[in-house]
C-alpha cells in the first residue's frame, strides 16, 4: 500500500501577513531613511520618506482589499480514491469593483501541490482545476482553502483562509502491488468452478433480482411462487460473473488498519474485474448491486468507501462459488 505524503509548502504560515525578503530589506531602508531625515532635516529625505512610506499603505491596502472580495465555491468533482491526486474544481469569484488581483497561490494541507492563478481582474470569475489527496475514504467535508498572495509590490505575503461549502465520497485506497486472491476463498466448491463455458441456454442457478437486472432473465414462475422477482443464470453468463461477498465483521483481535486493507483489497479486485469485463455483483450487509463495466461501478465504490466496521457478527447468505472477503476466519 502506497501512502502519497503531502508536505506544506515552504512560503505557508499561520497569521494573516508575513514579510517577504524584499518586503524586509524595504522596511530596514525605510528606517535608515528616517533616521538620515531627522538626523539631518533634509527636505529630499523627508519626501523619500513619505514616498516610501505611502508604498508601504498602499501595498497593504490593496492586498487585503483583492484578498477579502475572492469568494470559493467547489463547483465539481472527479472520481477521488484515497491516496491519489483528484481533481477538484473551484469556481473563484473576484467581488471587488475595483482592485484586480494577481499572483493568487492556493494551497491546502490536502492539495498534491499549490496552484497559482496569474490575475483575477475585478468582477471576474474563474474555474480551476486544483489537484487534491484524501488519505482516507469515506465521506470528506471541503471546510477551507487559503489563498496567499504578495500583490501588488512583493513586500507582504498576505493570507486568507476561505470557507468552503461542498463534501465528496473519497473511494478506497486501491492495492497497486499484485495481491493474493487466494487468500480470499469462495464461500463453498471450486472458485474457478462457475468460470465454465456453457452453451448460454441451459439454466445454471437462480437467484434474488440485483438493481441492473435485465426483466428478461426472470423466472416467472419461481417468481409467482415465492413473491418476489427470482432470476435465471444461464452457464454461459455465470462463466462472466463475478460474485463477491463483503463481510463488515472485524473481530476484536482484528485493527483497524487490517480492516482497511480488507476493504481496499476487495475494492481492487471488483474494479479489476469490472475492467476485465466480468459482471460483478457485490453482496453487502441489507444491499446487492451490480454491474457490467468499470463506470457503473461507481456505485460499488461509494458502497464500499462508506462502509464501516461492524463490531458483532452477520449473517449473510453467500451463493456458492463466491469470493468473500472477510477478517472472520470462522467464515467459509
Amino acid at each position: 500500500m502506497t501512502t502519497i505524503s503531502t508536505p506544506a509548502p515552504s512560503f505557508t504560515f499561520e497569521g494573516v501577513v508575513r514579510l517577504t525578503r524584499i518586503g524586509t530589506s524595504y522596511v530596514i531602508f525605510t528606517i535608515v531613511i528616517g533616521f538620515a531625515a531627522l538626523n539631518t532635516g533634509n527636505n529630499a529625505l523627508y519626501i523619500g520618506l513619505t514616498f516610501m512610506l505611502g508604498s508601504l499603505l498602499l501595498s497593504g491596502v490593496a492586498s487585503k482589499g483583492g484578498l477579502k472580495h475572492l469568494e470559493v465555491a467547489a463547483k465539481e468533482t472527479a472520481e477521488a480514491w484515497a491516496g491519489q491526486p483528484a481533481d477538484i474544481q473551484l469556481l473563484i469569484r473576484n467581488r471587488s469593483a475595483i482592485w484586480n488581483v494577481r499572483d493568487v497561490v492556493i494551497a491546502s494541507h490536502n492539495l498534491a501541490e499549490p496552484v497559482l492563478i496569474s490575475i483575477l481582474r475585478s468582477r471576474e470569475e474563474v474555474t480551476v482545476a486544483v489537484p487534491m489527496i484524501f488519505q482516507k475514504r469515506g465521506r470528506v467535508e471541503l471546510s477551507a482553502i487559503d489563498l496567499y498572495t504578495r500583490y501588488p509590490f512583493g513586500l507582504f505575503l498576505k493570507k486568507r483562509r476561505v470557507r468552503l461549502r461542498g463534501e465528496l465520497v473519497v473511494f478506497p485506497r486501491l492495492i497497486d502491488n499484485e495481491f493474493d486472491v487466494r487468500a480470499f476463498r469462495p464461500a463453498s466448491g471450486d472458485q474457478t468452478a462457475a468460470n465454465r463455458v456453457g452453451p448460454g441456454s441451459e439454466i445454471h442457478s437462480l437467484r434474488d433480482y440485483v438493481r441492473g437486472d435485465s426483466l428478461r432473465h426472470v423466472h416467472w414462475k419461481k417468481s409467482a411462487s415465492l413473491g418476489r422477482w427470482i432470476m435465471k443464470q444461464t452457464d454461459q453468463e455465470a462463466a462472466h460473473t463475478v460474485h463477491v461477498v463483503i463481510d463488515p465483521y472485524r473481530p476484536a483481535r482484528s485493527s483497524d488498519d487490517e480492516f482497511e486493507r480488507m476493504i481496499s483489497a476487495a475494492t481492487t479486485f471488483v474494479r479489476e474485474s469490472l475492467l476485465r469485463g466480468f459482471d460483478v455483483i457485490l453482496q453487502l450487509p441489507r444491499l446487492t448491486l451490480r454491474s457490467k463495466d468499470a463506470q457503473g461501478g461507481h456505485s460499488m465504490f461509494r458502497a464500499l468507501a462508506l462502509l464501516e466496521a461492524a463490531h458483532e457478527p452477520i449473517d449473510q447468505v453467500a451463493e456458492p462459488e463466491s469470493i468473500v472477503f472477510s477478517l472472520d476466519r470462522r467464515v467459509s
